[in-house]
């Protein structure tokens, strides 16, 4: 009885040992994957940082230029662009951005009120499954995605909102806030809301053939830039979440080791006592 018992705890030993191996590697693959996300977050901000300042000396220089991508509409739908994973083991990254999106789908009215693009395979499954309006959806892109496939998809965005399909336009997306916290977040994308700021003076730039069709112009460079940041940023997020799940896991795996180990120690002993007390019971009955 006590050889099948410690046969199973040494099956157990072997296939924790293999998982402890799976999640080890995926670590790995995490860790090296945060950071290739994080140079490149790192080297398209400044080209993001440009438009934002551009766009807001526009608005603070002419504060009366007129665009259809200012000011709030009446009619239309909010379309919700939804950044998540290709995969799953991260823990609760897709779930916290899917509850967060899901709360403000309740608070616009309900599905009849928004349409959903869908960027990664988590996000494309979650709300196909649900039968959302969708305006796009687009799976494992987040890895190797460059600024032009943003700036087709911004374009795609801004024609849709600038004829009249949206009244507004809203990102959500996981934050990185370190290797240990990434957060859901949201931002406003459509229509621009930038504060105009004052600060000293300084020479007005001449702007041709005029500020509002330079602002009109930036804005999908502006909105690609945007979306760009937010997918790397995610990308980022989801290598950090699903490395500190396989940590975890790791050391979980080491730890129900240790405790059959020790259940396979105890085993092996009951073992040795029970054969000597048969071997002593057997030569005293002699």
């Amino acid at each position: 009885m006590a050889t099948g018992n410690m046969k199973g705890i040494k099956r157990r030993i072997k296939s924790v040992e293999s998982t402890m191996q799976i999640t080890k590697a995926m670590q790995l693959v995490a860790s090296s994957k945060l950071r290739r996300a994080k140079e490149r977050a790192e080297c398209a901000a400044p080209y993001f940082n440009a438009l934002y300042e551009t766009m807001s000396d526009i608005q603070s220089e002419n504060p009366e230029f007129l665009s259809p991508f200012k000011g709030s509409k009446e009619t239309g739908r909010t379309l919700l662009v939804i950044i998540a994973g290709d995969r799953g083991l991260a823990g609760g990254f897709n779930s916290n951005v899917f509850k967060l999106a899901d709360a403000r789908i309740q608070a616009l009215g309900g599905a009849e009120n928004v349409e959903l693009f869908a960027i990664g395979k988590k996000a494309c499954e979650y709300y196909v499954k649900r039968k959302y309006t969708m305006f796009a959806a687009y799976s494992q892109i987040a890895e190797n995605i460059k600024i032009h496939d943003t700036a087709e998809f911004a374009d795609e965005i801004v024609f849709a909102y600038k004829h009249g399909r949206f009244r507004a336009v809203e990102l959500f997306y996981t934050n990185y806030v370190s290797p240990i916290t990434q957060t859901a977040a949201s931002i406003s994308v459509l229509p621009i809301d930038i504060p105009a700021e004052t600060g000293g003076l300084h020479e007005i730039p001449v702007y041709e053939p005029s500020a509002a069709d330079v602002f009109d112009h930036i804005v999908p460079r502006f909105v690609s830039g945007m979306l760009y940041g937010s997918i790397i940023e995610s990308f980022a997020s989801e290598q950090a979440a699903r490395r500190n799940a396989m940590e975890n896991a790791s050391d979980n795996a080491e730890e129900m080791i240790d405790r059959l180990s020790l259940s396979f120690n105890r085993a092996r002993q009951a073992a040795i006592t029970q054969e000597i007390t048969e071997i002593v019971g057997g030569a005293q009955s002699v």
